[in-house]
């Protein structure tokens, strides 16, 4: 209603007969939708309830929002004695006492008539998460357009973070997931401006699960064969190799073995110095904080070195860490790696490794990284994320994350800003 003051709804006519729920055969009440709304306070939820629990009503559905300080609450019940044949009196008075209540609360409230509950949701249920930085109004709306075009339905939005990035996620029915992760990566690319995650609502998004990240330039800001480089005076050299890997230009495993050898007769008392090089990605500690305090598994899979994503592993807490190994002999490099090589497969190899001690089913998993040799990592888990990654890895991925901040991968998993805060007031 639009006046300060709500006009009084007239109680209905006579009751016509229920219709029947075609599947079980029972009488499907008529019911009211009671929305209030004006400035938020406390009790007011509460207040509302103990006035329709007056005239005997049960509650099908509630929901409440707030934003910025206003509030929006919907209560969906069904008539005073609605099955065993109601009362026109007694639901008219029932819409006069919550306008009066609503009234005495400086709220404006509107009851509507209806049979049963909500509509049934559609199948294919997913979770879209919409990231912008900004999020701009243009961009949010192509999103929704593109919702609707593929024949979907948005049931509910919700923020997830203001915070490094703003954050909304949309439940969506009536379209395969497979299908809208399609559209909206599509939509997405076109745009460059906004980021979107689709996952299949079915998927757990809490307690046992496992996220497994690349290390280089995804978990830290630099490539560590380029930091040993420096020291060996072949930066120039090496970064070249690793820039044509990542691109996929290059076979991984020859590259890795092309710039190692370049490393032969480095001493290995650099490793401490390049330990102390290394440079996290902003958001790296508070994902991986975050994700431990919310009961996942967390682990790292390198093309790089176990000398330094040991480290990693033991000062982040990590459960699961896996990379090369440079050889050392009499205290310098030989210019070869040592034991299995992990390569691309490898890392796709790690991945099902470390799901299967976790205990955690493969769709349960999120892979993060950025090169080409993280594809086949990405494609295996149940939700591949491409991090500020190269063109082909962001088409073959089921999400891309566009900002520098490694925690926005925490909204794509549902996780809000609030839950990131508590983490953090934890420690």
């Amino acid at each position: 209603m639009s006046s300060s003051t709500p006009s009084r709804l007239p109680g209905p006519g006579p009751v016509s007969p229920s219709p029947t729920d075609a599947g079980a055969g029972r009488p499907v009440p008529r019911t009211l939708l009671v929305k209030i709304f004006g400035r938020d306070r406390p009790g007011l939820t509460a207040g509302l309830l103990q006035t329709l629990a007056a005239y005997g009503v049960e509650v099908v559905d509630l929901e409440q929002v707030v934003t910025r300080g206003r509030i929006t609450l919907c209560a969906l019940v069904t008539t005073p004695g609605a099955v065993g044949g109601g009362s026109g009196a007694a639901e008219g008075e029932l819409r006069a006492t919550v306008h009066g209540w609503a009234e005495s609360q400086r709220l404006q409230s509107e009851i509507i008539s209806g049979i049963g509950d909500n509509r049934p949701r559609g199948e294919g249920r997913s979770h879209v998460t919409v990231l912008g930085h900004p999020l701009t109004a243009e961009a949010t709306a192509a999103i929704a357009a593109r919702i609707t075009g593929c024949g979907a339905n948005i049931d509910r939005i919700h923020r997830l973070a203001k915070y490094p990035v703003t954050a909304v996620e949309f439940d969506v029915s009536g379209v395969a997931t497979r299908l809208l992760r399609t559209e909206l990566a599509t939509e997405a690319a076109r745009r460059g401006e906004v980021d979107v995650a689709v996952v299949a609502s079915g998927l757990q998004r809490r307690g046992r699960r496992l996220v497994v990240m690349d290390v280089d330039s995804t978990l830290i800001q630099d490539e560590v064969i380029e930091l040993f480089a420096a020291h060996a005076g072949c930066e120039e050299r090496v970064a070249e190799v690793t820039a044509a890997a990542m691109r996929g230009e290059l076979d991984f495993t020859e590259s890795l073995h092309a710039r190692v050898a370049l490393l032969e007769g480095l001493e290995e008392r650099v490793v401490e110095k390049v330990r102390a090089e290394v440079r996290l990605t902003p958001g790296a500690r508070t994902l991986v904080r975050t994700l431990k305090r919310l009961g996942y598994r967390v682990g790292i899979v390198s093309g790089g070195f176990t000398q330094v994503t040991d480290s990693l592993r033991d000062h982040l807490g990590l459960d699961f860490a896996a990379a090369n190994t440079l050889e050392v002999v009499d205290g310098r490099f030989t210019g070869r790696v040592t034991g299995e090589i992990v390569d691309r497969a490898g890392k796709a190899r790690l991945l099902r490794r470390f799901a299967r001690e976790a205990g955690v089913p493969l769709n349960q998993t999120v892979a993060i990284g950025d090169g080409a040799n993280d594809l086949d990592m990405l494609n295996a888990a149940g939700l591949g994320v491409a991090f500020n990654a190269k063109p082909l890895v962001r088409r073959a991925a089921d999400a891309s994350v566009n900002v520098p901040f490694l925690d926005t991968v925490l909204y794509l998993l549902g996780i809000t800003r609030e839950e990131v805060e508590a983490a953090d007031a934890g420690e």
